[in-house]
């Protein structure tokens, strides 16, 4: 459950009981407290309109959590909330019930949980009940021990419209900061979270590179010494393989040194689509590899770094792999398009496309899938970040899978 939607969930358990609370103060000034506060309980529906609130409230206390959690439930709950205090008011005295300030509670939760929309309509309504109220009250009700009233009510009338003008604007502007610093922080939380994850992955690269460089020495001499007795296709496999792990294993290092100093280069999109083709023939010679750009976009430059490279690659191994799932080729298609002041490198497989369950977590973090735990999206993720750039990963029309990298220019 999500940060939001657990903050809902416990807003709308409040909720239930601060309306039951509303219920049980309207029975004890009805019926205890009516003479004290000089409610003038002139009609027998003021009974009925409590029946009807009680079974209301009954009914929505066991629906609150799928009711009140979405804001249309919010706000239609809200509004009948404000019908069942204006009848209530209106039976016991209307504008002349001293506590015809409590209108002013479902504008107050309006203005805290819901968008700006919300608490103004639930202004207007409680605003013009009001003031229905106060211009159809008789004339005996204006007057008190024979002073006149009208203006005491009148005044009454406006100081309520002015708060709740002031609960719909800056009450509900403080919210809706919190909640944008509270998003904020979720966010900061999560991102937290994946560094540590990639530090992790980042550690236990660096201790399992550092293992291999022994084994791999002691493997090129072993076929040194047997390329002396012969040599066949099987040996020639073997050396061609362990070129390809000494080159990656000193790519890695020198990509390690590099970002550790943070250092940073222009790179032409010419340079870095050759840069991705050699890697591509020479790490997965079986993959099919079609790139398409425009010749005017292939001078400009980014500022990248030794990790830009390793990302894309892992996009398009991630392609090749799905194409092969379901057309039996490892086949991927590479452009380059402008967007504004950015780049966007888009990487098509052919395959069966992702699941929309884990649209939203590939990437962000590890997942538990047969074919993975998403790894290398989410360290491919992580570097563009890094550069400024973002992954988003979509559906294609024709199918397959869409991973769009937009890079700054």
């Amino acid at each position: 459950m999500t940060t939001l939607s657990y903050g809902r969930y416990r807003a709308a358990d409040q909720l239930a009981l601060l309306r039951i609370m509303a219920l049980m103060l309207k029975l004890c000034l009805t019926f205890l407290f009516a003479d004290t506060f000089g409610l003038s309980l002139h009609s027998p529906a003021l009974n009925l309109t409590l029946i009807l609130e009680a079974f209301y409230l009954s009914f929505t206390f066991w629906l609150r959590k799928p009711l009140l959690s979405s804001d249309s439930g919010l706000f239609i709950a809200l509004v009948l909330d404000t019908l069942l205090w204006i009848s209530w008011l209106y039976f016991s005295g209307g504008a002349t019930n001293a506590f015809i300030s409590l209108l002013l509670l479902p504008i107050a939760i309006a203005a805290v949980l819901l968008p700006f929309w919300a608490p103004w309509s639930l202004a207007l309504l409680s605003n013009l009940a009001y003031g229905l109220m106060l211009f159809t009250m008789p004339e005996s009700a204006m007057s008190h021990h024979g002073m006149d009233m009208q203006s005491h009510y009148l005044g009454m009338w406006v100081n309520f419209i002015i708060s709740s003008l002031v609960l719909t604007t800056s009450v509900a502007l403080l919210a809706k900061r919190m909640r944008r610093q509270d998003a904020q922080l979720a966010f900061m939380r999560e991102a937290q979270l994946r560094q540590e994850k990639l530090l992790a992955l980042g550690t236990a690269s660096a201790q399992m590179a550092h293992r291999l460089a022994t084994p791999l020495g002691s493997l090129r001499l072993l076929v040194d010494e047997l390329q002396d007795e012969g040599d066949g296709p099987v040996l020639q496999e073997m050396r061609t393989a362990l070129a390809v792990c000494e080159s990656t294993l000193t790519a890695l290092r020198s990509a390690t040194e590099s970002i550790r100093e943070g250092a940073q280069r222009l790179e032409s999109v010419e340079q870095l689509l050759s840069g991705l083709s050699e890697q591509v023939n020479l790490l997965m010679p079986a993959v099919t590899l079609s790139l398409q750009s425009d010749e005017v976009l292939e001078k400009v430059q980014l500022r990248v770094d030794a990790s830009l490279q390793p990302a894309l690659l892992a996009l398009i191994e991630n392609g090749a792999r799905a194409s092969q799932e379901v057309t039996g080729e490892q086949k991927v298609t590479l452009w380059v398009q402008g967007h504004g002041d950015e780049l966007v490198f888009g990487v098509r497989d052919f395959g069966s496309g992702i699941p929309p369950s884990l649209v939203q977590q590939l990437g962000h973090q590890i997942i538990e899938q047969p074919k993975g735990m998403g790894v290398a999206l989410l360290l491919s993720h992580a570097s563009l970040e890094r550069l400024g750039g973002r992954l988003i990963l979509g559906s294609h029309v024709d199918g397959g899978t869409v991973a769009q990298v937009y890079l700054p220019i």
